[in-house]
């Protein structure tokens, strides 16, 4: 769990749960349980449980759902399948008092291909009432209070009258909250009018190890159908559904409890990771870096701890030794960016070093800022050194973010280190030459277009921090997605920067070029739309210098429909990114 092992590589989790960290160790294959990075409990509401009190336990790949305490491991949904992971502004009606008010309530939509359950009662079924729309970035804070009403599987006291039958609920129910009439549960683990039981299944034994593709529930089908003709309906309904094979969007709703809660910025930042790797890896030489000859698409056999340490204390050694020549220093930031590439430890050990962090960003102020002339005219030296510098920095954020030792890094000393980083990467779009039509100049802009960008990438990376920060309640966590955008403000050649993000995505989405993108182009746009928005959303200045010089550009270049031509549906970013310029469109149109 990148984590809590032998290897001693710590753990994504500030308050860890020895006992569900065991379950999981004991009965998960050694694939899965490697690529779990966090776990929280809260009430879960799907279409095969209702208000049950469990934990979610999420990994580089699947969002999983256990009970309190843990007897079976369950795959909610793939990441591979979500569609959008949101926050809803609501007020469920299962809490009470300042609860219900500060509760975290998450909306994860995803494409399953499983037919609906059904209701017991189908024919007494109501329309379902749709859900309120995501909260906005400032409307919910990152934390909620302990649940004061207890739900299925909470170790607490039920309030009066859940035992035996359950109340009648008002007609003006919370539509966050659908009653088990609209969730139509088939398969429960417990009868819902009953508290959980704790004994092991008599199908099955829990401590059974769980493979990859092993995800139901290893309890026994308690769902009832009705007799006679409700009978023979259901079934011939059902057999409609499980014979047509067609995708359907289905929902999970999850409503955190704890007054610490970081579970959406979990699955935010595991979403944000999982389709930007999965798109990466369609391409054949992403492929290649990520992993050995023997296997291509597959990751290196990870290594041991102690290697990776002893591994990485020696390029360190190598990298920071005085008088190092720009050939070697070169040669030695492509070793560190590939092996980053391969192994998560390896960039966990980056920010526990300090040292190696702050180098490289003096490296980036000095190639690229501090030994430019007074003409600032790049040399392609310059640009060659500072591209890779950028993409091993930008490599280093990747599923690191429950890494504390990231966040201390970069926010101390009021975020010394974080202002450098941002600042250094910074630079004039435009290229300064004499004469822009010789074959060294043309070789100069293609150098530059390639750092910027690289650029936009690593400035992503840390808007995803910011957003992070943005939600969370400590005070000493200011790395907000406000406070980068005013760092960057000042910066002499900020619009420069961001107007030329902003027409590249004019010119990727436009009729000019008619191909499909190729999977790097396709998260490269996914980026560019990200630190658009953030800019939009943001920062008033830059929205403004957005509004009133591409404005136009927008509006009769960018189109939804030509998006969508160019972004293969099977590209897991593709979903996502649409929806992007979809809100570009409307903050910069309207």
């Amino acid at each position: 769990m990148a984590r809590t092992g032998s290897c001693g590589s710590g753990t994504l989790l500030s308050h860890r749960n020895i006992k569900l960290d065991s379950f999981l160790k004991r009965n998960t294959e050694r694939t899965v349980y490697e690529q779990i990075r966090a776990y929280e409990p809260c009430v879960v509401i799907s279409e095969t449980v209702n208000k049950v009190y469990m934990h979610v336990v999420m990994s580089d790949e699947c969002v999983y759902i256990t009970e309190y305490p843990p007897r079976t491991l369950t795959e909610a949904c793939s990441f591979r399948r979500v569609r959008d992971i949101e926050l809803v502004n609501d007020l469920p009606d299962f809490l009470h008092g300042k609860d219900r008010e500060l509760c975290q309530h998450i909306r994860i939509t995803y494409i399953t291909d499983k037919p609906a359950a059904r209701s017991r009662d189908w024919l007494r079924r109501e329309r379902r009432v749709g859900l309120p729309p995501a909260a906005s970035s400032s409307r919910r804070p990152s934390h909620c209070p302990t649940i004061t009403h207890t739900v299925e599987g909470y170790p607490g006291q039920r309030i009066p009258g859940e035992r035996g039958t359950q109340p009648k609920r008002p007609s003006t129910r919370s539509a966050s909250c659908p009653d088990p009439e609209t969730l139509g549960l088939l398969r429960v683990p417990h009868p819902p009018t009953q508290p959980p039981s704790t004994e092991p299944s008599p199908t099955g034994s829990p401590t059974a190890p769980l493979s990859p593709s092993d995800h139901r529930l290893n309890v026994p089908d308690t769902g009832q159908v009705p007799r006679g003709i409700g009978s023979v309906l259901s079934r011939l309904l059902r057999r409609d559904d499980e014979s047509s094979g067609e995708e359907r969007e289905a929902e999970l709703h999850l409503y955190a409890v704890s007054h610490t809660s970081r579970l959406y910025l979990h699955l935010q930042s595991l979403w944000n990771s999982f389709i930007i790797r999965s798109t990466l890896l369609l391409d054949p030489l992403y492929r290649r870096k990520c992993s050995s000859g023997s296997s291509p698409g597959r990751r290196l056999p990870a290594i041991s701890w102690e290697r990776t340490a002893h591994l990485f204390g020696q390029l360190s050694s190598e990298l920071l030794q005085e008088g190092i020549s720009v050939e070697s220093l070169y040669m030695l930031l492509q070793e560190l960016r590939t092996a980053a590439h391969r192994n998560v430890a390896l960039r966990r050990l980056f920010w526990r070093s300090s040292e190696v962090c702050v180098f490289l960003v003096q490296t980036l102020e000095e190639s690229l800022h501090g030994c430019k002339s007074l003409s600032r005219v790049y040399t392609a030296d310059q640009l060659l050194l500072s591209t890779l510098t950028v993409q091993t920095l930008a490599v280093m954020f990747r599923e690191t973010e429950g890494e504390p030792a990231r966040l201390n890094l970069l926010s101390a000393k009021k975020g010394d280190l974080a202002s450098r980083m941002l600042l250094a990467l910074i630079c004039d779009a435009e290229l300064q030459t004499r004469n822009q039509r010789t074959l060294a100049d043309c070789e100069l802009q293609a150098l530059l277009a390639e750092y910027l960008d690289a650029a936009c990438s690593l400035l992503f990376e840390l808007l995803l921090l910011g957003h992070e920060a943005s939600r969370c309640s400590s005070a000493d966590n200011f790395l907000s997605v406000g406070w980068i955008l005013g760092v960057l403000q000042p910066h002499p050649r900020l619009l420069s920067f961001i107007g030329y993000q902003a027409q590249q995505v004019v010119l990727v989405l436009s009729d000019l070029q008619e191909s499909f993108l190729s999977p790097v182009q396709s998260v490269l746009l996914f980026q560019r739309c990200r630190l658009l928005l953030a800019c939009l959303q943001y920062n008033s200045h830059l929205a403004q210098h957005l509004r009133s010089h591409f404005r136009e550009e927008f509006r009769y270049s960018v189109k939804l429909s030509c998006a969508e031509e160019k972004l293969p549906p099977h590209y897991p970013i593709s979903q996502p990114t649409l929806r992007l310029v979809e809100q570009i469109l409307t903050l910069i149109l309207h």
